[in-house]
């Protein structure tokens, strides 16, 4: 059932609590990459444009000491969100009491304000991150409606998504979506309920265990599935093959061999490795094809699995990729990864979507990023959608 939307709501007037992702990487005051804020634009600019008070909130890491609150202040975030929307934006550096309330108070329509790290909260008892009622009933008390715009934090349920929507909901209020995860649920729910075939999955990273409900899930739904990175020999030694010292998750062996059971000719691995003695980028290295001779590891696909892979790839109309190929953070081994991020970039007639940290990290590093049809924000939650899963901070968005 399709949900209620940020433009499906009269803002004009309207104190419009809304719940954004910005968790990005701060150190020492500065912000190593505002995608997140960028990304929650949008749904702002649509509130303050339509006469709506917006009212920010959003975590920041996780806050174990009060020496964490120096760092992990989003009093950077708000300077440099201020830059982006061309106006002033007003900080509240709490996240609670009458300072807070006395700045909403005082907000004029088309006002921005962003109140502090709702992670403080985690330090009295987890109340933010164990969704502690009375918290998420006194952030709604402060609103007369709520936008759940951070995806990222959709597969948990926290105080600051789904205990605000619940006492929002329960005092007759609406809770809508903004348009970020309006688009996360559009691109990801149709790749996975109702896709354009062929539909083809790329799933890398090291575990096996990470991504076992995601293999199970859309081997029912994918005409093939390709799977790179670490977790490819635990699939190796499924087979009887050798492995020598490559990655491998031993009591998840018999897991990938009912996985490949199950998928049959659907599963695609990769036909050869680049391998080296250590784990170092200064290390000599080789490509070997099949088995991994003892005494060395693979940490990258081979140019006969690119190929391959993209050969599989060219004929696809839905393209879902979560993970890397190899390990991306070395150069020597970031090939396998970044020659499939630059061939989805060239698939013009195909839905391309990509999830998870170190993909994602890759399209934006090739500039392809604009030729792809969708790159998700949550690492975690797409991955959890990908599984099928009800995400409980969706769940809580009223439907039309």
């Amino acid at each position: 059932m399709a949900k209620l939307t940020v433009s499906d709501l009269d803002v004009k007037d309207k104190k419009v609590l809304m719940r954004v992702d910005f968790n990005v990487p701060v150190k020492n005051g500065v912000i190593g990459d505002d995608n997140r804020i960028v990304a929650a634009l949008p749904t702002i600019k649509y509130t303050i444009d339509n006469g709506g008070k917006a009212i920010l909130f959003s975590h920041l890491g996780r806050i174990k000491t009060e020496e964490d609150k120096k760092e992990l202040t989003l009093r950077p975030v708000a300077q440099r969100l201020s830059d982006l929307l061309g106006k002033p934006v007003t900080f509240v550096p709490v996240t609670r009491g009458a300072q807070l309330e006395d700045a909403i108070n005082g907000m004029n329509d088309g006002d921005v304000l962003l109140f502090e790290n709702t992670r403080f909260e985690d330090l009295d008892g987890k109340k933010e991150s164990g969704n502690d009622p009375e918290l998420g009933q006194y952030w709604a008390s402060l609103g007369d409606m709520f936008v759940n715009d951070a995806f990222g934090t959709a597969h948990r349920a926290h105080a600051s998504n789904v205990g605000v929507a619940e006492a929002m909901k329960a005092d007759g209020k609406k809770v809508a979506a903004g348009f970020l995860m309006e688009k996360e649920i559009k691109f990801l729910g149709e790749a996975v309920d109702d896709p354009k075939h062929p539909f083809v999955a790329i799933l890398g990273g090291a575990k096996v265990s990470d991504k076992i409900g995601v293999i199970d899930h859309l081997l029912d739904k994918a005409d093939k599935v390709i799977i790179g990175g670490g977790m490819t020999y635990t699939f190796y030694a499924a087979k009887g093959m050798s492995i020598g010292n490559s990655l491998v998750e031993a009591d998840k062996i018999d897991v990938a061999k009912e996985i490949l059971a199950k998928g049959g000719d659907k599963i695609v691995l990769p036909v050869d490795s680049v391998v080296a003695e250590k784990f170092d980028n200064d290390v000599p290295n080789k490509v070997v094809e099949g088995d991994i001779p003892d005494g060395y590891m693979a940490l990258d696909i081979g140019p006969k699995s690119v190929a391959e892979f993209k050969d599989v790839l060219k004929d696809a109309k839905t393209v879902v990729w979560n993970g890397p190929m190899g390990v991306f953070e070395m150069s020597n081994y970031a090939n396998g990864t970044l020659e499939v991020g630059k061939f989805l970039g060239t698939l013009s007639d195909a839905t391309t979507i990509v999830g998870g940290g170190d993909s994602t990290a890759a399209v934006k590093q090739l500039g392809v990023g604009d030729q792809l049809t969708h790159i998700s924000t949550g690492g975690g939650a797409s991955l959890e959608y990908l599984e099928g899963k009800e995400l409980p901070g969706i769940a809580a968005i009223s439907n039309k």
